[in-house]
Order: C-alpha cells, then sequence, then structure tokens
C-alpha cells in the first residue's frame, strides 16, 4: 500500500479517533508532510520507539503506543504465565500526551491478561528501573522522549533486570510487532480486567528507593558541617526530576532553592529552546537565580530526570556550564577518592563508560588501581556490566557514566540516575566546601595532575523519511576509506565496531575488539586523543566525537580546530 493509500485508508476508517481525523483532514494537499507521516513506520530499536507526536504510522500516538504494547503483550505471553502474572510496571514524564500513552499501554496489557502497574504521577527513568526490580516484573515501560525537544515523545522498554531490554528480546517484540499490519485494530480491556490487571505502584516502592540512595552517600561529615549553608539552585526543567530530586537533598539536609517557575509540569517546556540540560542556555533561568541570591552550583535535570547538568562558578566568578565528561571526571575522581580515604574502595573495583566518553577516566581508574572498561553508547551496556559482575563476583562495580550527562553510582537501577547523580554532585560540593577548595579548582587540579582533555562533540542533523539510512551509510562509507592521519595527528588503529575489529594502521594487523557490535568506526590517535563518527539510534543526527589530549587548553583547542577540519575534509570525499 503507497502512503497516501494508508493515509486515505486511516482518514476513512470510523475507528479512528476524532482528534486523529481532524489532524489527517487538515493534512489534505500537504504532499511532503503526509508522506512523512505515512511512507515509513516509526522504527522500533534497542531504545524502542521516538517520534514526533501525531498521527500516522511515522509518528507517536496512541495506535503507534498500543500496536508497541501488544507486541510487548505477545513476547510475555511465550514467557508463560508466571510472566504474565508478575506484568509490567509503567512510568511516564510531563511531555505532551505521556499520561495518555501510558494508561493505554496499560490497557492493552491489561486486555492481554498481565498485570500492569502505573505510577500515580509522573517518575523519572531512574525510579522506573528500580521499581521492576522492586516489584519483581517481567518488563518495564517509560514514556518519555528523554531530552528531545517538546514536538517528540517515546517508548522505552525494560527488562527484568531493569535495564533497557536486550537486543535480543528487542527483536522478538519487534518481530510480535511486525505482524500486527492493521494499527487500528487493538485490543480494549473489559472492565474486568482492569479492575483484575491494572494497579497503581504502591506508594513504598518510592520511599525504598529514597532509602536505596541515601546508603550510597559518601561524605555525610561535609554535609552535616556545610550542607545547611549551602547554597545550591536547582531547576527540573518542568521535568518530572522535581519531587525526586528535592526530596533527596532534604533527606541529607541540603539546603536548596528551586526556580519556581520550572517547577510546573509545562508539555511545552515554555521556558527553555529544548530541554537538555547538556546546554548553558537551559540552566540559564537557574543561573540568573543563582546569580541573584550568591549561590555557587546550579544544578538542571531533562524531563525523564536520567541526565543532571551543572554549570559552578569558575576562576573569575562567572557560571561555566560543564560538560557532561566533566562532571563525570569529577564525580569519578570524588567517588574513588572518597572510597579510598574511607578505606571502602574495593580490590576489584570497576568503573564503567562509554567508548565516547572522555579518555582522561582512564588515568584517573589508572591511579586508583581500578578497572575501566568501555562500552558502546547505550546505558544498557553498563546495566549489562553490573548484571554479568553480580553473578559472577569478577568485579566490583562502583561507577558508571556517559558523556552525555548520564551517571550512575551504585547497583539500584540499570539506567542513568540524575537523581543520584544530584545528591552526590551536592555532596562533593559540600566536600571541598569543607576543603576549603571549590569544584572549579578542583577539575583544574585534575588537568595539572593528568594533562589536559579537551572533548567536544558535533552532531550532523538529517532530515525527512531516510535520514536514518543516510546517515548510517556515511558510516558504512568511512570503514572504505584508508586514513592514517588527520593533520598533522597520526591514527594509530582503527576501531570498527560493526565488525568488533581493530586495525593497526601501520602493520595491517586484527585484533578483536571484544565488544558488542554497533555502526561506529572510532580511530584512537597516537598522542592519546580520539576521533569517533556513529548514528544516533534515536534522533537523526550523526554524531562526530573527539576527545583531544594536550599539555594546556590552548594547545588542546588549537588541536581540536585542525581535527575538526581534517574530519570535515573527509567526509566531504564521501
Amino acid at each position: 500500500m503507497s502512503y497516501k493509500e494508508l493515509y486515505e485508508s486511516w482518514l476513512g476508517d470510523s475507528r479512528l479517533c476524532k482528534e486523529g481525523k481532524a489532524e489527517l483532514e487538515a493534512l489534505k494537499g500537504n504532499e511532503e508532510e503526509i508522506e512523512y507521516r505515512f511512507g515509513a513506520e516509526l522504527e522500533f530499536g534497542t531504545a524502542g520507539l521516538r517520534g514526533i507526536i501525531g498521527f500516522g504510522t511515522n509518528m507517536m500516538n496512541i495506535y503507534t503506543v498500543k500496536r508497541a504494547t501488544q507486541g510487548l503483550s505477545e513476547f510475555i505471553k511465550t514467557l508463560g504465565e508466571e510472566a504474565m502474572h508478575r506484568g509490567v510496571v509503567i512510568s511516564y514524564d510531563t511531555r505532551l500526551k505521556s499520561d495518555e500513552f501510558a494508561h493505554a499501554a496499560a490497557d492493552v496489557l491489561a486486555a492481554n491478561d498481565i498485570k500492569a502497574y502505573v505510577f500515580t504521577d509522573v517518575h523519572p527513568v531512574p525510579m522506573l528501573s528500580f521499581a521492576v526490580r522492586e516489584l519483581n516484573t517481567i518488563a518495564g515501560i517509560m514514556i518519555t522522549a528523554s531530552h528531545n525537544p517538546k514536538q517528540y515523545n517515546g517508548y522505552k522498554v525494560y527488562g527484568e533486570d531493569g535495564a533497557q531490554m536486550n537486543p535480543e528480546d528487542t527483536a522478538k517484540v519487534l518481530g510480535f510487532i511486525k505482524q500486527r499490519t492493521d494499527y487500528l485494530d487493538v485490543k480494549e480491556p473489559t472492565e474486568a480486567q482492569k479492575n483484575k490487571y491494572k494497579c497503581d505502584v504502591p506508594a513504598a516502592v518510592d520511599k525504598k528507593y529514597y532509602k536505596e540512595l541515601t546508603k550510597l552517600s559518601l561524605s555525610k561529615e561535609a554535609v552535616k558541617k556545610c550542607g545547611k549553608d549551602l547554597k545550591l539552585v536547582y531547576t527540573p526543567v518542568h521535568g518530572s526530576g522535581y519531587i525526586p530530586v528535592t526530596t533527596i537533598l532534604k533527606e541529607l539536609g541540603i539546603n536548596y532553592t528551586v526556580v519556581e517557575e520550572q517547577t510546573k509540569k509545562d508539555t511545552d517546556f515554555s521556558t527553555v529552546e529544548v530541554p537538555n540540560p547538556e546546554f548553558k542556555e537551559t540552566l540559564s533561568m537557574g543561573i540568573a537565580l543563582a546569580e541573584k541570591i550568591g549561590a555557587t552550583v546550579v544544578f538542571g535535570t531533562d524531563p525523564d530526570s536520567d541526565r543532571l547538568g551543572v554549570a559552578v562558578k569558575n576562576k573569575d566568578g562567572e557560571f561555566e556550564a560543564l560538560s557532561g565528561n566533566q562532571v563525570g571526571i569529577l564525580l569519578l575522581d570524588y567517588i574513588l577518592t572518597r572510597l579510598k580515604e574511607d578505606d571502602k574502595l574495593p580490590e576489584n573495583a570497576a568503573v564503567v563508560k562509554s567508548f565516547v566518553t572522555t579518555g582522561m577516566a582512564r588515568p584517573i581508574c589508572n591511579k586508583f588501581g581500578v578497572t575501566l572498561f568501555e562500552v558502546p553508547v547505550g546505558f544498557k551496556f553498563i546495566g549489562d556490566k553490573i548484571k554479568q559482575w553480580e553473578k559472577t563476583g569478577e568485579y566490583t562495580y562502583v561507577f558508571g557514566f556517559e558523556e552525555s550527562c548520564g551517571y550512575l553510582r551504585g547497583t539500584h537501577a540499570r539506567d542513568k540516575d540524575a537523581v543520584v547523580a544530584s545528591m552526590l554532585c551536592a555532596e562533593m560540593v559540600c566536600y571541598y566546601t569543607y576543603k576549603n577548595k571549590t569544584v572549579f579548582e578542583r577539575l583544574n587540579e585534575i588537568y595539572d595532575t593528568y594533562g589536559y582533555v579537551l572533548d567536544k562533540n558535533i552532531s550532523i542533523q538529517y532530515k525527512g523519511l531516510n535520514a536514518m539510512k543516510e546517515m548510517n551509510a556515511v558510516v558504512d562509507a568511512l570503514k572504505t576509506k584508508e586514513v592514517k592521519k588527520f593533520d598533522i595527528y597520526d591514527v594509530a588503529y582503527i576501531r570498527d565496531y560493526s565488525k568488533n575489529i581493530k586495525t593497526n594502521v601501520k602493520t595491517g594487523e586484527t585484533s578483536e575488539i571484544g565488544s558488542p557490535t554497533t555502526n561506529c568506526v572510532y580511530y584512537e590517535l597516537s598522542n592519546g586523543s580520539f576521533i569517533c563518527v556513529r548514528p544516533s539510534g534515536t534522533e537523526p543526527k550523526l554524531k562526530i566525537y573527539y576527545s583531544v589530549k594536550a599539555n594546556t587548553k590552548a594547545d588542546a583547542e588549537e588541536a581540536l580546530t585542525k581535527m575538526k577540519a581534517a574530519v570535515e575534509e573527509l567526509l566531504k570525499s564521501i
């Protein structure tokens, strides 16, 4: 069926809701928009669904949500009655239609005689991850599009371990989803099924989550002496982090001030351009309030509160937004320092980071005698390591992080947790205050100790139905290119993660990387820097990562300029 025929079939179907009919009627004559909405299906990958809200097969709407949930239901049925009884826990953030999609998913599960627990209000990703294991459900669903613009929403599926569903099970769910070609044919539960299978998440789950976080506190004495006088500004940026972040800070006795205008559940995120705390602009209201009250640090979390953005005062007294890499190395250094000081650092301690995350992590881990593991982008791979080591006891997980402002200390959750990250960062500020030092000063001490590393990533936006294919084609083409240097910087090794092969550029010898496969090309430079190119798995962006090692910041910035120009030339040649 052509996209035009598919459009007409939806429009003429009596099962289409009034809202959908009105929206599609308004598209008549807009061929480009109709083709976008019906010329493809919203892809269900290892991160679930994510797309622009609207009606059509390539959009996030109640029908794509119900279709995906029916596929998940069919998969759960193959696991037996026990799995159906264990059920699925569902959470949602403050985005447009998040609560509607959450209850639509619960209804489909109930219609399939599968238990569905739904949070009574917005809850972040880490609390969903925690609830999966606390309630012993067979799966979890999170309705969110993370830090994407307001037009987006999404549907993440979690496995019984609390991590995002593994690729093998995701492929099975996708198989069941694809069998359902009629989007408007969805199971509706009877009242009896709703009463029997649909229920609220018990309030005790929240209390247990906060209790687990307090166990991870590292600097009780410093918090006791400095916490009540700390001047910290926090903004949830209209997201689900408001209650949990303020609850845990209050629990520890850490003073904070919230940006009141951004505590409201605003589906338009009207006070920011995008609700992404990685950007200083997103923290601007927090910074303005901090300057007004004389605060020294600003925190911001995204809509599903799995990412934490941080701004601190620099040596000139001006607020500087730290990158995810910088917050990551500060937390890594702080956690290992405190564990070592208290003689609680396990002999088999391990840290996990994504391979595009800063090269600074390795020397820090080496200094503390901690093993560092690199995994592909996606926090589920960090969750896999936790699960693996819990079974084998080979290593003890102490920290995991990604450059995109995602951090996890503890094993209470198996995804990024901006709530525990907020707690630890606030503690860290108290600790350095107690030591008569600022966080910014500590960051520069780290650079002085290990050498300067400048981490930068650039995104190239793609548009249209073939955006994802075009991005992947660029990465595939790079694999065929012989690259020996970027400007004056020699390439030592090239990693092709799609084949799990690492090639020595000088000798041509190859070895196995030992990593799950993903479409990515990674260039190891001879001076310890790296360049990595990969397509985003959740949005139409080609991502280029630079980690530049140099003696000084000025040298690193000069090197970055040369590297970027060389990469641009390489991409032009494709």
